[in-house]
């Protein structure tokens, strides 16, 4: 994406919600995109993780997608269909499905799951090029202390 430069006035004058909002799906289409170049999909990553106890599950409980829904409903967009993830990830052996519609990740899952965030750091490394910490702690500071300033409204 090419932007324009802006004189640091001119930046300060600009909305903050046209250039989060830009920011998010420049973000989430690079992130899709790596993730698509390896063959998932980030739904699929995100019911791995949340099935795998190596991730973010704390007892490796299944779950069905009514409730992998429910889990992720902050960060689902639109387009993402967990039930039909779940079928593409059951016929590639990555989850198995019980009588009562839990999923469980299997060995196969699990190691897909590993592979795909082995390559997390060289993204991370690529989207943070030119970026000091100093300077992404503050951008996210600042965030979130504007959310705690429209919270209250």
């Amino acid at each position: 994406m090419e932007t324009a430069t802006y004189s640091d006035q001119e930046l300060a004058a600009q909305p903050v919600a046209y250039w989060t909002g830009m920011a998010y799906e420049e973000i989430i289409g690079f992130i899709r995109g790596r993730q698509a170049e390896l063959g998932f999909t980030q739904p699929q990553y995100w019911i791995l993780r949340h099935l795998s106890k190596n991730d973010i599950s704390v007892d490796g409980h299944g779950m069905t997608v009514a409730e992998l829904v429910e889990t992720m409903r902050t960060y689902l967009r639109s387009e993402d269909d967990l039930a039909a993830e779940a079928l593409t990830m059951l016929e590639r052996g990555w989850v198995t499905r019980d009588s009562e519609g839990r999923l469980w990740i299997t060995d196969a899952g699990d190691a897909a799951r590993a592979d795909l965030k082995a390559h997390a750091p060289a993204w991370r490394e690529q989207m943070h090029a030119g970026i000091d910490d100093a300077d992404y702690v503050t951008t996210l500071r600042v965030l979130q202390r504007m959310m705690r300033n429209v919270a209250a409204s």
